[in-house]
């Protein structure tokens, strides 16, 4: 395990790292530079050379695991940022075990296959059995956790704690849990049969959520290590991310807040059943990446109420040219190729080519990077994910040199 966390600790402070690093910072401040690539998935268990977990304690193997997946990465060849510390997660305690004190029933009949879940608010009344959010950290499990990891880390790089609340990202961006909670169908109904009641559970939700967040900043318990962005969290505008164990203010971070979930409501309802619930959430952040897999096309002008988004997501099933168009320079543009039409289903260079030039010229004039994600598989291909990379750099330098 030192010797994988040695390995990792050269990749991080090398100088190709702190070059990828100065990129992200001015491109997230949105200043001219050559377009970023970001891999953000990569179907590890189709190569028949990922290396075989070897841990059998659960705190032990989840760091192996993350540190031969960091190894593996830095062999790509894309602009991932690997940061110069280790970071340990809390344990946090919940009611009922369940983020919202009502556990969700799941089933699959493949294993990491699709699966169905039975969403536990059936009737209006059910709204009164969830539980409002606490942030209240399990300090025994966190500092086991901390031990173990800096024992193998002594000497190498730091360790920090991330001891943000459990309710950030999937968790708190509302659109997610109240799909789980409530069934996607039944809350599209639900927008236009009991538009009181629904306005009652978002409002319940985004104060809870709000009032988590509140409660980790007044204990002081987010962290440089806390923000998120569903790319590098790097800008010139916030600290960077570090092991520095000093609480800070949510304004030094990022807040990544998507809506999945709402990509087949119009802009009005997006609005009025979701974004000004996220809204008093987003505000106390420094800076916001909105969106995920949704298309946001249509939804651009509402989403300028945010005063301090940075990047906006351009999902696959987005018009690319219609979202540049309307983003302009105003934020960045995060660009995310279809992966079922790159690397996922067949590999053909020039189709892959031919499609990044296209959107990338649509693009052109704006501050773009390449973010490829939701790759489930490379039809156990792996040598696809660095040869998107070249094919990837190639599109860059004809659109950027021309």
């Amino acid at each position: 395990m030192r010797e994988l966390a040695q390995r990792y600790a050269e990749v991080a402070l090398s100088d190709e790292q702190k070059r990828i690093r100065t990129l992200w910072r001015m491109h997230n401040s949105l200043k001219e530079t050559e377009i970023p690539i970001y891999i953000r998935a990569i179907p590890f268990h189709e190569d028949p050379d990922f290396p075989r977990l070897k841990c059998e304690d659960p705190v032990l193997r989840q760091f192996e695991y993350w540190l031969v997946e960091m190894l593996y990465r830095s062999q790509v060849g894309d602009d991932y940022a690997f940061d110069p510390f280790f970071t340990v997660n809390a344990s946090h305690i919940l009611l009922n075990n369940d983020i919202w004190g009502l556990p969700v029933q799941y089933s699959s009949k493949v294993d990491g296959g699709s699966y169905v879940w039975d969403a536990p608010l059936k009737k209006l009344d059910d709204i009164e059995k969830l539980v409002v959010p606490r942030h209240v950290i399990d300090e025994i499990e966190t500092a086991k956790r901390y031990e173990i990891i800096s024992e193998i880390a002594d000497g190498i790089l730091p360790v920090t704690v991330d001891r943000r609340p459990a309710w950030f990202n999937w968790h708190g961006d509302i659109a997610t849990d109240i799909a789980r909670l409530r069934g996607l169908e039944q809350i599209m109904w639900d927008m236009i049969d009991e538009p009181e009641w629904l306005h009652r559970l978002l409002k319940f939700m985004s104060d809870g959520i709000l009032k988590s967040h509140d409660e980790a900043e007044a204990a002081g318990d987010w962290r440089l290590a806390s923000g998120y962005n569903q790319a590098m969290t790097y800008a010139e505008e916030l600290p960077d991310p570090s092991a520095d164990t000093s609480p800070v203010s949510r304004k030094d971070l990022w807040c990544f807040m998507p809506a999945q979930e709402y990509t087949l409501v119009s802009p009005t309802m997006h609005d009025e059943f979701m974004l000004q619930y996220q809204m008093p959430i987003m505000e106390k952040f420094g800076l916001v990446s909105y969106g995920c897999c949704e298309d946001l096309t249509e939804k651009i002008d509402i989403l300028r109420k945010i005063p301090n988004l940075r990047r906006i997501a351009v999902a696959p099933a987005a018009n690319v040219a219609k979202c540049a168009e309307q983003i302009g320079r105003d934020y960045v543009v995060s660009y995310r190729p279809n992966p079922s039409q790159t690397i996922c289903c067949g590999f053909d260079p020039d189709k892959i080519y031919n499609k990044l030039i296209t959107d990338l010229t649509a693009c052109k004039g704006t501050i773009c990077d390449i973010t490829l994600k939701d790759v489930e598989t490379v039809e156990c291909h792996p040598e696809r994910i660095k040869q998107f990379v070249q094919i990837a750099r190639k599109a860059i330098r004809k659109v950027q040199g021309d």
